[in-house]
């Protein structure tokens, strides 16, 4: 074998390894990946506390803690910063497991493996202080203080690097669970059409058994969803194709001691059972399951607008308004000399937009276009629309734009103003897009349901697409954020604009 075909013969090994790995069984390939993140979180967390004693032991020469010398006696000795660290990295990988962090059920979607990594931090943090205390040892607290916040943070950044990375494969169909749709037709279309929006969370469906109603009978196919079996054929098709979880999507033709005796036939295998209810874009925070007389009932929370939440909300508004005005506003002045300088008109542009419980208010942006703008929309209106069936007006090359403005559109500098809005009240730092009254004349009747909240400089509109999106999506990430809306979703939401700004992407 000559020297030129080795590095060919590796690639073809390692894809060949990748895609056995691809199909392994469901139990199989999680435990993998449950075994790489806590061998990650293992690594993080050693570098981390180990980097921190370092710098303590330099930073204070008397860094020792008080230990027990003879029985009787108050504690006293020294023992060195080195046990206390290891004690701390077993303890805190022994918590990361004990609370669930590497569960299969939170596994690259929703919020949840975050809230569990954070949870254990502050709770061992707590723990430890209050022990700390109880013994009378001598800890430095800027030391324990430093360990757990630098290693929540970077535990975070390392599972979010191995979101991304099991993302990417789940979009190609690898790493996922193999899922028969179990109901009716039109519930089976929904809840595929639902699952194919997010490829990411690990749901590949790969087939369907109809209940076999009498519209159903004789289908082949529902959409791109093949057809396997009726509900009595269901663990069969399942064996025959490889599936590993079935997904009741509706029950109103299944007969309960049915679904029940596909549950224990489930149970004798590596195989999962899931009920999809009709109820769709609520999140997991407003869910509860509740056991009642054997009947798993799940309880969803009514959305709420005030109270603490919405004071908490009113209160980090405030705070990150004046955080940005304070941060940029150097920049801010030098776009606005930018904006002034390079054509005629005024810095600023202000326009009606509608608000909370559809009350107008004036919005303040930096002027990206020519003085004249707004005369020239009434033209360019029957001209060629991105989108023809779109509500909102996007061009691609809207030729109103300025030199100037078509950078700062690219990166939202144009939205800084708004800093002010928020501050004074008429908008929020993530909401829903803020609207024209001329959208609002053609909006439907349900799309009113985004005015129950302030209007946002971001929200899941901007980090989902922006001016690529459709309208029917455009809508639905709008009321999706209504309907879910808490102080940690809004932190996500800045978290993810930052990176779409900086790509510039779908913005016009």
């Amino acid at each position: 074998m000559s020297t030129a075909e080795a590095p060919n013969m590796y690639a073809t090994y390692t894809g060949i390894q990748a895609e056995t790995e691809r199909h392994l069984p469901r139990r199989v390939w999680q435990r993998r990946y449950a075994t790489r993140l806590l061998i990650t979180d293992f690594i993080v967390l050693a570098l981390v506390i180990g980097t921190i004693q370092v710098f303590w032991l330099d930073f204070d020469d008397t860094a020792n803690f008080g230990f027990p010398g003879s029985p009787g006696e108050q504690f006293s000795g020294e023992v060195s910063y080195g046990l206390v660290s290891g004690a701390l990295l077993l303890l805190w990988m022994v918590v990361l497991v004990s609370v669930g962090s590497v569960d299969s059920r939170v596994m690259g979607v929703g919020h949840t493996e975050y809230r569990k990594i954070t949870d254990s931090g502050v709770g061992l943090f707590a723990a430890g202080a209050t022990i700390m205390f109880l013994l009378k040892l001598d800890v430095a607290r800027g030391y324990l203080l430093l360990t757990f916040a630098v290693g929540i943070i970077a535990l975070l950044f390392a599972r979010m690097m191995w979101r991304k990375w099991l993302k990417k494969h789940r979009t190609r169909g690898d790493y996922s669970s193999q899922v028969v749709l179990v109901g009716s037709h039109s519930s089976i279309r929904h809840i595929a059409d639902e699952l194919a929006k997010q490829p990411w969370a690990g749901y590949n469906v790969v087939g369907a058994a109809l209940a076999q109603s009498p519209q159903d009978s004789g289908v082949l196919a529902i959409g791109n969803v093949p057809v396997v079996s009726d509900f009595d054929g269901v663990r069969e098709a399942m064996d025959t194709i490889g599936a590993d979880t079935a997904i009741i999507t509706g029950a109103d033709h299944l007969d309960p001691q049915r679904v029940r005796e596909l549950s224990w036939e489930l149970e004798k295998g590596e195989y999962s059972l899931v009920m999809a209810p009709s109820l769709t874009d609520v999140s997991g925070p407003r869910i509860h399951s509740r056991p009642v007389a054997g009947l798993p009932l799940m309880h969803v929370e009514t959305p709420r607008y005030t109270g603490l939440r919405a004071a908490m909300k009113r209160s980090f508004d405030i705070a990150g308004s004046l955080l940005i005005i304070v941060l940029l506003s150097l920049p801010m002045a030098v776009v606005a000399i930018t904006v002034k300088s390079t054509s005629p008109g005024p810095v600023f542009f202000k326009q009606q937009r509608v608000g909370l419980d559809g009350e107008e208010f004036r919005m303040w942006k930096f002027r990206s276009m020519r003085q004249d703008a707004e005369q020239q929309l009434a033209r360019l209106d029957a001209a060629d629309r991105m989108d023809p069936g779109n509500v909102l007006f996007k061009m691609k090359d809207d030729p109103r734009i300025t030199s100037v403005g078509r950078f700062i559109r690219r990166y939202s500098i144009d939205e800084l103003p708004q800093v002010f809005n928020v501050l004074l009240g008429s908008m929020s730092l993530v909401g829903p897009r803020p609207s024209l009254a001329r959208e609002v004349a053609q909006y439907e009747h349900h799309v009113h349901r985004r005015f129950l909240v302030k209007p946002g400089i971001t929200g899941l509109w901007q980090v989902s697409g922006r001016s690529d999106l459709p309208w029917d999506e455009a809508v639905r990430l709008d009321l999706y954020y209504v309907e879910n809306w808490s102080l940690t979703a809004d932190l996500l939401i800045l978290w993810r604009t930052a990176n779409v700004v900086i790509r510039g992407s779908g913005a016009y």
